[in-house]
């Protein structure tokens, strides 16, 4: 029974290895195959004949990586020599192709090594699941027992004892006592332990159908159990921040205590737990969708297995309901939300019960009567809501970072804006680090800025520890406007009203070409079994596409919605048929909602702050995403949005540049800084005045050319950009 446990785990095992392979030669084989054989040339410095080798037949390197030197030497003019060349080049394509390949699982339910490596994760899962009680004592049970009955024969009978020297007698002896005591386990419930582990070993694996529908249902799962099986599959520089090796050594010393958890970390997930948990007081700033959430979750986990007992999570309203679903639904943490109407009496059980307590930045002053309490840590969510140190919550937030032996800040766009502002943050924690900080830091580069603030900070990007991330394609959709849109927008232009040229393509919906578009889009989605989301800054334009979606639009959402409604929004969009449309305001769906259901997302606009696109697309481009993701933009030619492109354009680089590898752009604060309504109004005034430049020219060009009568209009100040309304919640 013991040995059939054993067995059952190694089988399993070798199964799922076996899966591993074939998946990595199917996906190397493709790679290989969109190499045109012609390449093999730039891989070595011998002589091909890549010619010859085109003529007979063989168009990629994997042809080639396939072929037998023999079969090489079949062909016109290639001898052995030659052969061995275009071989030994194949081989070094194949070899720096599988260093650089993408290991994942692909939705294509008919190539029988996605199916297999699901189906072999499955199976070594529910194994490990079964026999986990008795898995360590079937081991030893397997290895000692046959041991013990060998050694024991000399004691078993007279003749055999009488002929034994007085080592095997004294041998026979202790193995009998060691059986003696195996009997003794058996007697009192090991026996039972191993017939129940070994009859859940016994229950059909699940079939294909079965399988599938639970990997769809549970991706990111079955990727943690494919990392605790066959080890990480991101490169482990990148999943460890790029941070210094001592560090790195340090973090992955330590043991981090997962009894208080439900979930299974992904290898990068466990490493930003540990980082916080060494280093105490800290920020991971990793990109949207790397489960920022669960690494804070497991860190306070640990430190309660430890005997702590008191953790607070401060965060905005949006994301409050997120934290506290996550919390029940992966830890055996008690979670007390100090938000809304039973914050007095749940504030009450937090001090004399111990907990999480969850809050939000602007309920955080009304937590009292909490002077002696220990906060063991305390988790800042969206810590840049924090950055400008004069705000209330800044301060409210700093008497509690005083007052906690461990901090932990998360956020997804830490040095948004400029390098003070990050140095404010972590300032709250290290302040010795943040005054050790040069100004000028940005310039040294990359590098110089991840050594100078790597004890405190750590990022990665989905690209660096997700390469089984579906692909992400976007897609520019140029429109030209109808000819009542092209009104609309000259007569907002002429009066110089920046967010009405921005929403003419939307004004009137039986007219818009945007919306025409928009239709064809999702309907094409919902056509191939796909759902959408769609994201705009204005809530009349949500009102216009959610009344030409109808029944198939869920929402909006919008900054009036509360979380909890939300988040049903958001469970009811997951829930529905494909071709369902989750129609947001990309401020209030950009933040805090898990959105995998969606794989096609519209964004209305341009936004003034690359970012907000950034995190928007993020929603649905993450963990647990399955279906390559495609992102339409609607854009309108000779347009507002065209100049906004182009000026933002340059913008996005540079804070890409920095921010996206834990870098800040100091050199340019105004490459960043666009979420101050002074700088949006100089963006707004700019744009008008070369639209408004644009559009008189285009009148001047269409008059015939002549002596002109009468003095020309002025050109509109200044002044009337700065009459557009200020940014819509």
């Amino acid at each position: 029974m013991a040995r059939s446990i054993t067995d059952a785990q190694s089988a399993a095992r070798a199964e799922l290895s076996q899966a591993v392979d074939a998946r990595r030669t199917r996906l190397l084989w493709a790679e290989l195959a969109a190499i045109p054989v012609a390449k093999l040339s730039d891989a070595s410095d011998a002589r091909i004949a890549v010619a010859r080798l085109e003529q007979a037949g063989y168009r990629s390197v994997l042809d080639v990586y396939r072929a037998t030197a023999y079969q090489l030497t079949l062909i016109q003019g290639v001898g052995q020599k030659t052969a061995n060349n275009a071989l030994a080049a194949a081989n070094q394509v194949a070899r720096h192709a599988n260093d650089g390949l993408l290991f994942r699982i692909d939705m294509d339910h008919g190539d029988p090594t996605n199916t297999g490596l699901v189906l072999a994760i499955r199976r070594a899962a529910d194994i490990d699941r079964a026999v986990a009680p008795v898995a360590e004592v079937a081991a030893r049970l397997d290895s000692e027992l046959g041991v013990l009955v060998t050694s024991a024969l000399p004691g078993s009978r007279w003749l055999r004892r009488a002929f034994a020297g007085s080592a095997k007698r004294d041998a026979a002896q202790s193995a009998g006592a060691g059986m003696e005591q195996w009997l003794d386990w058996f007697d009192r419930g090991g026996e039972a332990g191993l017939l129940s582990a070994a009859n859940a070993l016994a229950v059909p694996p699940q079939s294909q159908a079965q399988a599938w529908a639970d990997f769809c249902a549970n991706a990111s799962p079955y990727y943690a159990v494919l990392e605790s099986l066959v080890g990480p599959l991101q490169d482990a520089t990148a999943a460890n921040g790029f941070l210094a090796d001592d560090l790195v050594a340090a973090v992955n010393a330590f043991e981090l205590d997962q009894s208080l958890i439900n979930v299974s970390l992904r290898a990068y997930q466990s490493f930003g737990s540990r980082f916080a948990l060494v280093q105490k007081r800290v920020i991971i700033g990793d990109e949207m969708g790397l489960g920022k959430t669960v690494q804070g979750l497991a860190a306070m986990a640990h430190l309660r297995a430890q005997g702590a007992s008191h953790f607070l999570v401060v965060c905005p309203a949006s994301v409050i309901i997120n934290w506290h679903r996550e919390l029940e639904r992966y830890s055996d943490l008690t979670v007390w939300r100090l938000h809304g109407d039973d914050r007095s009496d749940n504030s009450r059980c937090w001090r004399e019960q111990g907990g999480v307590a969850v809050t939000t930045f602007d309920s955080l002053h009304t937590i009292l009567g909490s002077d002696d309490i220990s906060i063991a840590m305390l988790v800042v969510d969206e810590a840049h809501f924090i950055k400008n140190p004069d705000t209330r919550r800044a301060r409210t937030s700093r008497e509690w970072i005083a007052r906690s032996e461990r901090v932990l800040f998360l956020s997804g766009t830490p040095m948004e804006n400029r390098v003070d502002e990050f140095c404010n943050l972590v300032d709250y924690l290290r302040p010795e680090v943040a005054q050790a900080l040069d100004p000028g830091i940005g310039v040294a580069g990359a590098n110089a800025f991840r050594r100078a603030v790597s004890t405190v900070y750590l990022r990665r990007n989905q690209s660096d520890v997700l390469q089984e991330l579906p692909d992400l394609v976007e897609i520019d959709e140029w429109e030209e406007f109808s000819a009542r849109d092209q009104q609309l927008y000259d007569a907002a232009v002429l009066v110089g009203n920046f967010m009405a040229m921005r929403q003419a393509g939307f004004a009137e919906p039986e007219s818009s070409a945007k919306l025409e578009r928009l239709l064809e889009i999702v309907d094409e989605a919902a056509e191939n079994g796909l759902k959408a989301v769609v994201f705009s800054f204005f809530r009349n334009t949500l009102e216009a596409v959610a009344g030409a979606l109808g029944d198939r639009a869920f929402g909006p959402i919008t900054g009036d919605v509360n979380p909890v409604k939300r988040q049903e929004l958001v469970d009811a969009f997951a829930a529905a048929p494909d071709g369902a449309v989750l129609v947001c305001q990309i401020q209030a769906g950009g933040v805090g909602l898990n959105i995998q259901a969606a794989s096609v997302v519209v964004l209305c606009e341009p936004q003034l702050k690359p970012s907000s696109e950034q995190q928007a697309i993020a929603r649905a481009h993450r963990m647990g995403q399955l279906r390559r993701v495609q992102v339409h933009r609607l854009l309108t030619a000779d347009s507002v949005d065209q100049r906004l492109l182009e000026i933002l354009s340059a913008k996005s680089d540079l804070f890409d540049q920095y921010a996206r590898r834990s870098e800040i752009a100091d050199t340019a604060p105004e490459a960043t800084d666009t979420s101050t309504d002074r700088r949006a109004a100089g963006l707004a005034q700019q744009i008008v005045a070369a639209e408004q430049q644009r559009l008189a020219g285009r009148e001047t060009a269409r008059q015939p050319t002549a002596a002109p009568t009468a003095a020309p209009t002025a050109a509109p100040t200044a002044a009337a950009a700065d009459e557009a309304p200020t940014a819509q919640d």
